[in-house]
This record gives structure tokens, C-alpha cells and sequence, in this order.
């Protein structure tokens, strides 16, 4: 999957895209290989988790602290990196564990793999940007603060939309079972939380709102997660404890709707009208060519279009159509009884 050429970014990253960082982070943090999401009022109540987050993050763990302090959050974001490293494959780990009942781990090989590359590429970005704040805050020289101030800045918006797109897919773990970022977002949050609870750090807050601001995320994680995981067991049978070559095959894309109007109805008009100018001289029921009304091409009209009853001829393409068997076999005794 990822190491066939274009894979990972699906092609979408050209020379002038490396302009925009925010588009560079999100072909690299959000894989051409990670399957889209099958629910989208979940991921719209994902980007509020994560809206909410990144608020809380920055609004309670610096300004409140103390004032922003972009080396502190760095810090923050290095400690969680770490916490990611241990936690995430210790998580997969025994869900692996869980799934040797109903599959193989091979099974899983391609994506695991990726969801680890994407894992250590994060992690590494992370460390890369630290180490540029660092030699910027660092150096005296005038043109090593220019040239490495405008990388840690192009790198600082790359690294912040990237936390964004990981903390959405969590790593494309969604690749190994569609249930795995819900179930891999509750336990981060809760061992995030967990700490600053049983140290008692509210971080500069009273105690009401301390405790408000350190369970609010992890309760509102879970209850998200929990309502993503209810609604693909309920909608498409997929199943934490189940191995994923073990589930139903997920259903496509709904095709569109059709357009409203009727396309495909043909112009109305006179569905008994002659398909053709009548005849020469006015008479649409004048006989066949040459004036024989035995003609080849020459038929008997019905009855109810011949004025008192008389076996005129017409041309076949002049004919309405006959209304039903039961007037064709009258034309034919009606005919062998005028013979």
C-alpha cells in the first residue's frame, strides 16, 4: 500500500504544494491509504473533540499557566509523543492479542506497518521542530536565526495541522479495524488525565474547575467513542472483539440520486397522428402505389375508421395501430364474410 509509488500521498503533492505546509501536512498525516469514514455525523463530532482540545490544550496548560510560551507547549507536545510511542502499539498489541481467535496477525502485516511509519514520522517531526526552537532561541547569528526561523515556522504550521490529522485518524489505525482510533482516543485521553488527577496538578486552576477542565476531555473522548463504535456495530456489524478478515465486507459508496424531470420520457404529442404527409390529393387512405389495392405494403383499415363500412386500402405506414387481437381476428371473418 504505501510503498507502491504515489501511495501514500496519493499523488497530490507537486513542487509549488511545498508553499503551503498546511497542504503538505495533510498529504503526509492523512494517507492516501486510510479508508474514509463510513459515518459522517462521527467525524463531524471528531473535529469538535479535537477543536475542543487543541482550546483546552492552549488555553489551560499556557495562558493560564502564565502566558503563551511556545517552548512549553513544544514540551507538552514532546511528552505526549512519548505517551503515543509506548501507549499506541501496547494498545494494538493486545487487540492483536484479543483478534488470534478469529485471524492471523500476517493478515494485518501491511497495515500495522503503516500505521507505524505514520506513527514514527509524527514523532519525528515533533523532535525536529523542538530542535529548531531550540537552535533558534540559541544562536547570536543574525542569518542562522533568518534561515532557521523561517524552517522552524514552516515546520510549525506542518507539525499543528499534522496534530490535527492524527488526532482525526489516529495514525490510520482505522486501515486495521474501523474501531481501533475510538478505542485507541479513550485510553490516550485517559492516561493523559489520570496523572494530573491522583498528583492533584490543576495547573493554576480552583478545584472545581480543575476537575472540570481534567475529566472533561476524557469523558467527552469516550462518550464520542462510544457513540462511533454503537453505530458501526448497529449499522454494519463491525465489531471491536472481532478479527477484521472476520467481518462483513463494507458496503460502497451510495450511488446519487437520479436528477428529478423525466429525461428519458419521449415528446408528448398525437399518438395516433399519421407517421407520415398524407397522400397526394388530401386522401390518406388513397391505395398502394400503382393503384392496386392488393399491394404488397397495403393492409385493411379497422372498422372504426372506414366510413359505412367499406374495405378501402391504405398504406401500411398510414395505419393506426390495432387495438388487440380481438379486432384483428373481427377484420378477418368480416372479410370472409364479404367474400
Amino acid at each position: 500500500m504505501a510503498s507502491a509509488r504515489g501511495s501514500w500521498t496519493g499523488g497530490s503533492l507537486r513542487a509549488r504544494s511545498f508553499l503551503k505546509p498546511h497542504h503538505v501536512s495533510t498529504a503526509v498525516f492523512h494517507p492516501a491509504w486510510i479508508p474514509p469514514s463510513l459515518d459522517p455525523s462521527i467525524e463531524r463530532l471528531k473535529r469538535f473533540r479535537v477543536i475542543a482540545g487543541a482550546v483546552a490544550s492552549i488555553g489551560v496548560y499556557t495562558v493560564l499557566e502564565g502566558g503563551f510560551d511556545v517552548t512549553e507547549l513544544l514540551e507538552n507536545a514532546l511528552t505526549a509523543s512519548a505517551v503515543l510511542l509506548f501507549l499506541t502499539p501496547l494498545t494494538v498489541g493486545v487487540m492483536l492479542f484479543v483478534w488470534r481467535r478469529t485471524g492471523t496477525v500476517s493478515q494485518l502485516r501491511t497495515p500495522l506497518l503503516n500505521s507505524l511509519k505514520l506513527l514514527l514520522l509524527f514523532i519525528g517531526c515533533v523532535v525536529a521542530l523542538v530542535l529548531l526552537v531550540q537552535t533558534t532561541n540559541g544562536s547570536g547569528n543574525p542569518l542562522v536565526i533568518l534561515g532557521v526561523g523561517l524552517t522552524m515556522m514552516w515546520m510549525l504550521i506542518f507539525v499543528a495541522n499534522g496534530a490535527v490529522r492524527v488526532s482525526g485518524n489516529f495514525f490510520g489505525t482505522a486501515a486495521v479495524h474501523r474501531c481501533l482510533p475510538a478505542l485507541l482516543a479513550t485510553v490516550t485521553s485517559w492516561l493523559m488525565a489520570i496523572p494530573d488527577l491522583v498528583t492533584g496538578d490543576l495547573h493554576g486552576l480552583s478545584l472545581t474547575m480543575g476537575i472540570v477542565f481534567i475529566l472533561g476531555a476524557p469523558v467527552t473522548v469516550t462518550a464520542i467513542a462510544l457513540a462511533e463504535t454503537g453505530r458501526l456495530k448497529r449499522r454494519y456489524g463491525i465489531r471491536l472483539g472481532t478479527h477484521p478478515s472476520s467481518l462483513p465486507p463494507v458496503p460502497g459508496p451510495v450511488p446519487p440520486a437520479p436528477p428529478t424531470g423525466l429525461p428519458h420520457v419521449p415528446p408528448q404529442g398525437n399518438a395516433y397522428g399519421h407517421p407520415r404527409p398524407p397522400a397526394p390529393g388530401g386522401n390518406p387512405y388513397a391505395p398502394g402505389p400503382g393503384g392496386n389495392p392488393y399491394a404488397p405494403g397495403s393492409v385493411f383499415l379497422p372498422v372504426c375508421a372506414r366510413p359505412g363500412r367499406e374495405p378501402l386500402r391504405a398504406p401500411a405506414a398510414a395505419v393506426p395501430s390495432c387495438r388487440g387481437t380481438r379486432t384483428a381476428l373481427f377484420f378477418f371473418f368480416d372479410r370472409r364474410g364479404r367474400e
